[in-house]
């Protein structure tokens, strides 16, 4: 397993060794001794979420807070998306910005999303299958999020403003400033 830092401390991009022969490939997706070996961390995954979307679905700024805040382990099994990590961790050098990384079955790229950070995605194939791996269980009390075409974060989906589809909920979210001020 390669690693990638991003300029988001924590946040980093995981590329597998794969195996390739006449039959199709193999890869490790996840062996913890070796994520925490790399991630220098001691993260224990508990829950597994999988999502199916089409294209323009956009899914985000979404985070836990708390004591059920999160980190979690992203990837794609079919189909491509643009996935977002956003720095939320008040006192931060980096609050407010952002990594964005196209994760693809193709590309077989993980995503580590440490605990603090708002995270989105938006699917820019014509369908796909969006897997991820939690430190902690989901709580609803717990839920905080940011609209995701906040100016203060200026994030580029790749996908035209018209061509999206949100949830209502992801639609009237708070900026980072007014969900983050208090």
């Amino acid at each position: 397993m390669e690693i990638e830092k991003t300029i988001l401390e924590g946040c980093v991009i995981l590329k597998p060794k794969i195996f390739n022969d006449g039959r199709g490939y193999f890869f490790e997706s996840h062996n913890e001794a070796k994520f925490n070996e790399v991630t220098g961390t001691a993260t224990k995954f508990v829950q597994d979420n999988q999502s199916f979307s089409t294209y323009g679905v956009l899914r985000g700024l979404h985070a836990q807070s708390g004591e059920y805040a999160q980190a979690k382990l992203v990837r794609v099994l079919s189909g491509e998306v643009l996935d977002v990590a956003v720095d939320a961790r008040p006192g931060s050098a980096t609050f407010g910005q952002y990594v964005a990384v196209r994760l693809s079955a193709e590309n077989n790229l993980q995503l580590f999303i440490p605990r603090g950070f708002l995270h989105g995605f938006v699917v820019l194939s014509e369908t796909a299958v969006f897997s991820y791996k939690c430190d902690n269980y989901y709580n609803k009390e717990s839920e905080k999020g940011v609209i995701y075409d906040d100016p203060a974060i200026g994030i580029d989906w790749l996908v035209k403003a018209e061509e999206l589809e949100l949830s209502e909920k992801d639609l009237i979210l708070p900026t980072l400033a007014e969900a983050y001020s208090k």
